[in-house]
């Protein structure tokens, strides 16, 4: 596999799991918020993700591959109805509605995708190291 390739792959890899520490920054932002009815409370974001293989059969020597973001889905878990009979938005029996988003498990999303976001960052700087090594070789 060419360097150039390998980079390719890495930096797949991390606009992938960037997308994803978005998604999770914005699941951990909107946490808190309640609204009037089920329907228009948020719901936390999980994106999707897809394996990309170009050429894989049709040439042994090379192959082209990586990960993309196929879709950004909501999470179907129902949203959680709270008690609150001061809000401005219960309804008549004094509840509102708050997001289906648990802070901990996006907080360990978000750990992953930092983790996995680091080790493409790992893959990058040592095809460039490898990069470097050869040409020094080559120079002498």
């Amino acid at each position: 596999m060419a360097i150039s390739k390998l980079m390719d792959v890495a930096g797949s890899g991390m606009n992938a799991q960037l997308v994803r520490m978005n998604a999770t920054a914005s699941n951990i932002a909107n946490a808190g918020v309640v609204a009037e009815s089920p329907e228009l409370a948020y719901r936390a974001k999980r994106v999707v993700f897809e394996t990309v293989l170009n050429d894989a059969m049709s040439r042994q020597d090379s192959l082209d591959g990586g990960v993309r973001v196929s879709e950004v889905i909501e999470d179907t878990r129902p949203a959680r109805q709270i008690f609150d009979p001061g809000n401005p938005l219960a309804n008549d029996q004094g509840y509102v509605w708050a997001s289906n988003v648990n802070q901990v498990a996006e907080m360990i999303d978000m750990l992953d995708a930092s983790r996995a976001y680091q080790n493409s960052v790992e893959v990058a700087t040592t095809a460039k190291d490898l990069m470097l090594r050869t040409l020094e070789v080559i120079r002498v």
